[in-house]
């Protein structure tokens, strides 16, 4: 994939760790980078030589939100068709997230709000820090709390209830609440924070990563399931991934007392 414009990308042994830019700013999203990521997430899907991603901090926080001049001040010019794409542009973002095949990390310092919490959310491993500050503050804007599907994805991560006062109040969070509730699964250091995001990344890119893929797949879909049909999916899944190479390889280690080394086949 080509090198992004508006945001920070590097990929070292099957693992890409991304980072906002605007360190001065506490990292705000804009029009542009939105796209992109939405757009580099939509690709990754096909890239077989990334295994995992880590969503980092940068400069001491996660990410502030849109920034308010350079998005809010102009949807207030905008009209419903234009609002409507901007929407569902922020919403196409967390979809490729979650549709994106690989496991992804936030690693989150500081201030994580807004539209960086929702990033945080559509995450599937949370590593804060002490200093970690998570605010869903849409309603302190004058908007409703159901922003790029936070009613559907956190009342699952934290409940119903404490999701619902995140939501209605826009109050923060903090690192050790946030730990309390299951949002992050765990709190490390602000010194050891990417040390610890990129040694779990590194453990899960190890493989299998087609398997891996299939477990995200799940994850994802069976949202919409009953347990019967959940069971049958997840009979589906397991068949076809019985079919791997990584299975035979998994059983060959087992039977020589010995490691596997997965390939992703």
């Amino acid at each position: 994939m080509a090198k992004p414009e508006h945001f920070l990308l590097s990929v070292e042994n099957g693992v890409a760790t991304v980072r906002l830019d605007r360190p001065e700013r506490k990292n705000p999203l804009t029009f542009e980078s939105y796209a992109e990521l939405r757009d580099w997430f939509r690709a990754l899907r096909y890239d077989d030589a990334i295994k995992a991603v880590v969503f980092g901090s940068n400069g001491g926080n996660f990410c502030s939100g849109g920034d308010v001049f350079e998005i809010i001040k102009p949807l207030l010019d905008k009209d419903m068709k234009g609002l409507l794409e901007f929407t569902r542009m922020t919403g196409d973002l967390v979809k490729a997230m979650i549709a994106c095949g690989k496991p992804v990390i936030s690693a989150i310092d500081g201030i994580c709000v807004g539209a960086g919490a929702i990033i945080a959310m559509a995450s599937d491993i949370r590593i804060g820090t002490p200093e970690a500050k998570t605010a869903f503050l849409f309603t302190r804007v004058g908007l409703a709390g159901c922003d790029m599907g936070a009613c559907a994805m956190l009342p699952r991560i934290i409940g119903q209830g404490r999701a619902s006062e995140l939501l209605y109040t826009g109050r923060t969070m903090g690192a050790d609440e946030g730990e309390r509730w299951g949002f992050f699964n765990r709190i490390v250091a602000a010194d050891a924070l990417d040390a610890e995001a990129q040694a779990l990344a590194a453990r899960i890119a190890e493989g299998p990563n087609f398997a891996h893929m299939m477990t995200k797949t799940m994850l994802a879909q069976e949202w919409n399931m009953g347990l019967e049909q959940a069971i049958e999916a997840e009979a589906q899944a397991q068949a076809i991934c019985m079919q791997t190479k990584d299975f035979g390889r998994a059983f060959e280690a087992f039977a020589a007392k010995q490691k596997p080394v997965f390939g992703g086949d």
